[in-house]
């Protein structure tokens, strides 16, 4: 006969591992660097300034 095994353990290394696939798929999805976030808020800025400036008054 085999040795008992704790269906809880079981249960929650199950669980851990699912939540560590969620989370590498997320690195994946929505990971960037430093450097990469600065420079796509830098062009976010330099479009908003380049719109501002093309607008008409009223």
């Amino acid at each position: 006969m085999s040795a008992p095994i704790n269906l809880n353990k079981v249960k929650k290394e199950r669980n851990r591992a699912s939540r560590k696939a969620r989370a590498d798929e997320n690195a994946v999805q929505f990971g960037q660097s430093k450097a990469q976030k600065d420079q796509l808020k830098a062009r976010a800025e330099q479009i908003a300034r380049n719109l501002e400036a093309h607008k008409r008054e009223k």
